[in-house]
């Protein structure tokens, strides 16, 4: 197979939030936006150099995604501590605090924070992969 590009793509509620919290909060590069494609307004972030985006879209009459469950998780490997450490930093300064994983491995080189929806990401150092 040759694959060229995967796309990750979940709906919101809180999509101007979500815009926060990935672009301003992890500093993902914002890769497109579109405002009204037959109701969907929607944002890609990406990584740059990375085949790899996530894209978040919101109906104009509502896109209720419930949280899965607190092991479903978006992994960000981070090769620095101190990056890590700076973005956690970061993402609590604007409301955004670490939770306790379900599974204690990701409090191992990591840590756990839930985005607006209640999703959960891991800031995880690469030393030891």
């Amino acid at each position: 197979m040759n694959y060229v590009q995967v796309r990750v793509a979940r709906p919101t509620n809180n999509l101007q939030e979500i815009i926060r919290f990935y672009g301003r909060g992890l500093g993902l590069k914002q890769i497109a936006q579109f405002q009204d494609h037959e109701g969907f307004d929607g944002v890609m972030f990406g990584i740059p150099d990375a085949s790899y985006h996530l894209e978040f879209t919101q109906h104009i009459d509502g896109s209720p995604c419930p949280a899965p469950t607190k092991d479903n998780l978006l992994v960000f490997y981070i090769p620095s501590k101190g990056e890590i450490q700076r973005l956690h930093s970061h993402l609590t300064t604007m409301g955004y605090k670490a939770v306790e994983p379900e599974n204690p491995y990701w409090n191992e080189s990591g840590v756990t924070i839930e985005d607006p929806d209640g999703w959960r990401i891991v800031l995880m150092c690469t030393k030891g992969i």
